[in-house]
């Protein structure tokens, strides 16, 4: 099992990877950089990913709150540049946590595109991918695993042709504090446009990251809850008058 090696250069040397397919778990990367205090760009993110491949798609799957305006701007400044967006709406369990669970489609889609792709790129630290990876990897298809070494399991690092740790690359996918305008041109070098879904379009990253649409879910949780808390004082506060 081979690591990525941070000091080679960007376009890595790890032979031919021809196709590559990116399939990224948009909640879990936003989770583990957060815990990491790194502000991913996305651009810089998909560039270092693909290296010396040509991209057939990058797929970028997310829980969504649908009346949350912010994280549907960010989602789709996400498609205008090259993304293909599968998001689910968040539900609300028993015990008032709000998730959706994409598990399901990123293996679907892994699987079912298996043989249009020589090389898989997986961004995800979850181990309930160990299964999925494999069965890619039996219909020939390299596999790769994008994640902080922290925050991804040991079992599927070990399933994995090449394990690449964002935490030794923080520098190549960071968000710069001011962020640039990219070069249109730079970004086509990397991204051929025949292998995307639609003509890439380069625009600036709106001041709402991923991760402030992801706070503004959060936040959206907290005040539902104090909402809630105030009702019942208030309940309790007319029961006692009378």
């Amino acid at each position: 099992m081979n690591n990525f090696d941070p000091t080679n250069n960007i376009s890595w040397q790890l032979g031919h990877r021809g196709r590559v397919a990116v399939f990224i778990d948009g909640n879990n990367l936003f989770h583990a950089a957060r815990f990491h205090n790194i502000d991913i760009d996305y651009n810089k993110l998909l560039r270092v990913l693909l290296g010396d491949g040509r991209l057939l798609r990058a797929f970028f799957y997310t829980g969504v709150d649908i009346g949350a305006e912010r994280q549907q701007g960010f989602l789709l400044w996400m498609r205008r540049n090259g993304f293909r967006v599968i998001q689910k709406e968040l539900k609300t369990f028993y015990d008032g946590t709000r998730k959706a669970n994409l598990d399901v489609e990123i293996a679907v889609d892994m699987l079912s595109l298996a043989g249009k792709y020589d090389t898989a790129v997986l961004v995800s630290g979850d181990e309930d991918f160990v299964y999925a990876v494999n069965a890619v990897a039996y219909k020939g298809c390299r596999v790769e695993i994008a994640g902080f070494r922290s925050n991804t399991a040991p079992k599927l690092i070990d399933v994995a042709d090449y394990f690449i740790d964002l935490g030794e690359i923080a520098d190549k996918v960071r968000k710069e504090i001011t962020h640039p305008r990219y070069d249109e041109r730079d970004l086509h070098d990397h991204l051929p446009p025949q292998y995307l879904e639609q003509p890439l379009q380069i625009e600036e990253a709106p001041p709402d990251s991923f991760q402030t649409a992801m706070r503004v879910v959060i936040q959206a949780e907290i005040e539902e809850e104090a909402a809630e808390f105030e009702a019942a004082t208030e309940f309790i506060r007319i029961t006692d008058d009378h």
